[in-house]
């Protein structure tokens, strides 16, 4: 170390001796700290002043306290509070045994964990077990997974779903149900049944079952919303749409089977003048009818048509992709919405600079999803849309209703130049073996068919339909008692589906009359 260094244990010529400012502790000197006595507070200490100048400490404002420090009592601890090999130390003992003069012995305390910022529950994972199940409420800010305290891995012994959707296969039906506290029901023609070979489903098996098939975003989403819409394939068998919901607190899943196989419409049953909407090049087209009447499968047979006949770009909006396309005269481009998209409006306010010649959207929900689709139809693009309407004159209010009162004169006048056609069906039991027949009712857009909706006439389409028939329109009930003519469905059948009884009987010839129902364009289907 060199010498003569200022500080460092030397004096400063002509400088006065250092004297320690009152608290403050030596260099190289530590004090202990005594648990429970109040300490000095260190003096305040001016800079250091250039060599040679003399060091002036500020005037205390308190009085000085004595340099000396205060002289610390010890007693020993009574007997029975001496520490043993198994005893821990006492918090605030001073190590030997020994605690200051004139203060309480302190008792054991559990050491204090810092504070922790609360954590999210991982998406796909059980709250822990203890806490109360979550709330179905809709204001409840978190709704969590169904079960509590359970692993999302499935075991040996839970429900085999590849097995349950082949014998649902098998069986020839559309949807398997999995509900807690019943086995797993399959629908076959209309009707429900339970599978043989299987007991009820428990909660916390359910739940593995289905977790099982999602990813991690898909959980998170479903632990948010309380319903999930998804896609699922068995390799080479078959793709299922599936819904899964909650249901008094529980898991539930619905699975509808979408065939890989996309089949023709004459093999569908569908009228040929409904292939002629394929060809069109531009206008909307609207498929409607009731949840599982076969929408799907009869717009993905007229875009199929439409793929192996026009050199165009086809864009689908989907929730989920149903049917797969291929790539072949045209090029296919299908968008899943929540994978691929926000929502319907979303993907269809950017479609137009996607450059299509033909737009397919799955549903037509809103008004910004309606509006868009009609704009897209009128700057020379061919829509293809569905909605959950029970026959064609219900559709065009449907869609002119949606919009505020002082915008529909001007929505009409939009949907009568914009409108090219609308397919209502629904499905019956055969009486003619196992299976459904579709039935539909077809309006073609006509110039008739544009005056009536562009003067709010729309209770007048239905008669312009029963004379339509050169034009290849039909109503329902002319379809149905021409299948109860054929022996495709039987009267009963018929009746639950018609829209007007009397005519229906009418045409079907059970109203004590002789009138034949009038035969369809295209063939009775």
């Amino acid at each position: 170390m060199p010498e003569n260094v200022p500080g460092q244990g030397q004096s400063v010529p002509g400088a006065p001796a250092y004297a320690p400012q009152p608290g403050a502790v030596p260099q190289g000197h530590f004090d202990p700290v005594v648990p429970g006595q109040p300490q000095p507070q260190a003096a305040y200490q001016a800079p250091s002043a250039p060599t040679g100048q003399p060091v002036f400490a500020p005037t205390p404002a308190a009085p000085a306290v004595p340099v000396a420090q205060p002289v610390v009592q010890r007693q020993p601890l009574m007997p029975q509070s001496q520490p043993s090999a198994s005893m821990p130390p006492v918090p605030g003992q001073v190590p030997g045994g020994y605690v200051p003069a004139g203060q309480p012995v302190a008792q054991p305390q559990q050491p204090a964990l810092p504070p922790q910022a609360p954590q999210a529950p991982q998406a796909g994972s059980a709250p822990q077990a203890g806490l109360a199940k979550p709330s179905m409420v809709k204001h409840s800010a978190q709704p969590g997974p169904a079960r509590v305290g359970m692993s999302n891995e499935v075991r040996g012994d839970d429900l085999d779903l590849g097995t349950a959707l082949r014998a649902l296969l098998k069986a020839g039906g559309s949807d398997l149900h999995l509900t807690v506290g019943a086995p797993p029901t399959i629908r076959v023609d209309g009707g429900l049944t339970p599978l043989e070979g299987y007991g009820k489903l428990g909660g916390d098996e359910l739940q593995r079952v289905i977790y099982a098939i999602l990813t991690q975003k898909q959980r998170e989403d479903f632990e948010t919303e309380l319903e999930l819409d998804l896609a699922y394939s068995l390799v080479g068998e078959s793709r299922f749409r599936v819904n899964v919901y909650m249901q008094r607190e529980s898991i539930g899943a619905a699975f509808r089977v979408i065939p890989y196989e996309i089949l023709p419409l004459e093999t569908l049953g569908i009228p040929q003048v409904v292939g002629t909407f394929a060809g069109l090049p531009r206008g909307l087209v609207l498929v409607t009818g009731p949840t599982g009447s076969g929408k799907s499968t009869t717009l993905a047979s007229v875009i199929d048509m439409a793929n192996r006949s026009r050199a165009d770009h086809i864009m689908t909006v989907e929730d989920p992709i149903e049917f797969l396309h291929k790539h072949k005269k045209s090029l296919v481009n299908q968008r899943e919405v929540g994978t691929d998209t926000w929502s319907f409006a979303n993907a269809l306010k950017h479609v137009l600079r996607q450059d299509p010649d033909i737009i397919l959207v799955g549903e037509m929900r809103d008004l910004e999803t309606i509006s868009v689709a009609l704009t897209a139809a009128e700057t020379g693009h061919l829509v293809f849309g569905t909605l959950h309407t029970q026959d064609a004159a219900q559709t065009i209010d449907r869609v002119i209703d949606v919009f505020p009162a002082h915008q529909q004169d001007q929505i009409r006048v939009q949907l009568a130049t914009a409108l090219q056609g609308v397919v209502c069906q629904t499905l019956c039991k055969r009486a003619d073996g196992p299976g459904r027949a579709v039935a539909t009712e077809v309006m073609v857009a006509t110039s008739a068919i544009r005056n009536l909706i562009r003067e709010g006439k729309t209770h007048q389409i239905y008669s312009s339909m029963q004379a339509g028939q050169k034009q290849g329109m039909h109503t329902m009930d002319q379809h149905l008692a021409n299948l109860v003519k054929a022996g495709k469905i039987s009267y009963e059948t018929g009746l639950e589906k018609c829209h007007h009884t009397e005519e229906f009987n009418r045409l079907s010839g059970r109203a004590g009359g002789t009138t034949q129902g009038a035969t369809l364009a295209g063939g009775s289907m």
